[in-house]
């Protein structure tokens, strides 16, 4: 897989660190693929058993093989397996501690291994931790971070290190976790309605060691060591937010949806946009040839993402609420979503989804969002999934379970007004509800109205002369300019 083709050594070369999760593989991606368009040389580093399982799923899209795109990978602590159809078990904290450790001089391996030097590395501003500037220092070239999040999902990491500096975090002492504290109001030039308890969640630590608070405060301060920042947003979005951002951090490219500007490449050579994920999970295709069977705007699409974990109790709710809303879902269910276990619903419960529903345990996100039948999407949250359904014009529900997630949710709820959001402890019955709501009920109606709005604001940024096409031009000659 890692054999290439000499590559011409007069185009810049960019070299890209995901971090090892779904979403940001496949946002990283996406970005490589829109600056291979505009003529770089790109080498993409996947952890080994991530590598497999891109490959393994079509994740690829074709990518593999093309002259100056290449992939390349890292150890990730797994032992090495012929046998593709066992899943090595390997939680993220697990991964993280091996790459902490590991990563820097593997990286390094990989890099003077390639025929042609980089111009510069583009990192997934969360995998900072492993430490990549050494391997720049060591070449001399510049590091770009890619924060595959929206500009408040990285305004709420950022504030580790601003409310750190102000003595604020951490907390001091866990009484504040339920005291009424963590409800006030925080003063975040560009964002207003944001909660102290709106940050990720790891960032209102009660103990200055804490390790996860001490990440939080560390990328933070690494941010302000890079000359250049990418986020994944549109100016249309987060304008004050942005604005704000810009007078902190003076090259900042917002460069999303970046599969609306994929679809302008996709639709001249194909005449329709190609919404493949670059997926490390199996995605079915039975889930839309169900969508086919549905009447416009009467599917409500479930999906918690690919790292969120809840309870069996959770599930069951969820799956109450659903049934009981009396309005046709797809819910995407992986294998490990509870608890990291084989989800098993009660017997009547299963027999009920089977007559409304649709089960399935992945699908091409993007194309289901897109689909005529889908009039809302129950989601964690998650950065990738939010600006996929504003893309797609859908309103949502949203269950934050970690990360920028609730930021995201506040901003969803408060300032776009596209959704509604459901408690941590859930409830069949609020599930019903909401769902409702969602589906027919005036809020829902006004909320799909906005989300049309945003979708259309979205097509403008990633037009011809869009902010957001105008930003990846921009980028790819101040890159090219380093080579």
């Amino acid at each position: 897989m890692d054999s290439m083709p000499i590559i011409n050594d007069k185009k810049p070369h960019v070299v890209f660190i995901p971090f090892p999760a779904q979403s940001h593989i496949k946002c990283m991606l996406k970005l490589a693929r829109l600056l291979y368009h505009k003529g770089l040389e790109i080498t993409f580093i996947n952890t080994e058993w991530n590598h497999k399982r891109l490959f393994k799923y079509g994740g690829f899209m074709g990518l593999d093989g093309l002259p100056g795109f290449r992939f390349k990978t890292v150890p990730d602590g797994l032992p090495t397996s012929s046998d593709d159809e066992t899943e090595p078990t390997q939680s993220l904290e697990e991964l993280s501690m091996h790459l902490l450790t590991n990563f820097a001089d593997s990286f390094l391996d990989v890099v003077n291994g390639l025929e042609v030097p980089p111009t510069c590395i583009i990192c997934d501003g969360t995998m900072t931790f492993t430490n990549p500037y050494y391997v720049a220092e060591k070449l001399k070239i510049p590091i770009f971070l890619y924060w595959t999040m929206a500009a408040c999902g990285f305004m709420a990491f950022y504030q580790a290190k601003v409310l750190f500096d102000k003595g604020i975090l951490p907390l001091k002492d866990e009484s504040y976790l339920t005291n009424g504290y963590t409800d006030k109001l925080l003063e975040i030039p560009g964002m207003e309605k944001v909660r102290l308890r709106d940050l990720p969640e790891h960032i209102l630590a009660t103990k200055p060691d804490d390790p996860a608070f001490l990440w939080h405060v560390d990328s933070a301060q690494r941010a302000d060591k890079v000359s250049h920042m990418i986020i994944h947003t549109f100016d249309e979005l987060e304008a004050a937010l942005i604005k704000e951002l810009k007078s902190t951090f003076p090259h900042i490219y917002t460069v999303g949806p970046q599969q609306l500007l994929l679809n302008q490449i996709t639709e001249k050579e194909t005449k329709k946009p190609n919404f493949n994920g670059h997926s490390l999970w199996k995605e079915e295709p039975e889930c839309i040839q169900w969508l086919q069977s549905k009447e416009p705007n009467s599917v409500v699409y479930v999906n918690f993402g690919s790292l969120t974990v809840m309870s069996l109790h959770n599930l069951v709710e969820f799956g109450w609420g659903l049934v009981n809303s009396n309005h046709n879902f797809l819910w995407i269910i992986r294998t490990d979503l509870v608890d990291g276990k084989q989800a098993a619903l009660p017997q009547e419960l299963d027999e009920l989804i089977k007559s409304r529903g649709f089960i399935a345990s992945w699908c091409s996100q993007e194309e289901v969002l897109n689909h005529p039948s889908v009039g809302g999407f129950l989601t964690h949250g998650g950065w990738g999934s939010v600006i996929e359904s504003l893309s797609a014009g859908v309103p949502m529900v949203c269950w934050p379970y970690s990360f920028d997630q609730h930021v995201n949710c506040r901003q969803m709820c408060k300032e776009w007004e596209v959704s509604m959001e459901i408690e941590s402890n859930v409830k069949r019955d609020e599930v019903e509800k909401i769902v409702r709501e969602l589906m027919v009920g005036t809020e829902g109606e006004r909320m799909r109205k906005n989300a049309t709005e945003f979708k259309k604001k979205a097509e403008i940024a990633t037009a011809a002369n869009g902010s957001s096409t105008s930003n990846i031009e921009e980028l790819s000659k101040e890159i090219t300019h380093l080579s």
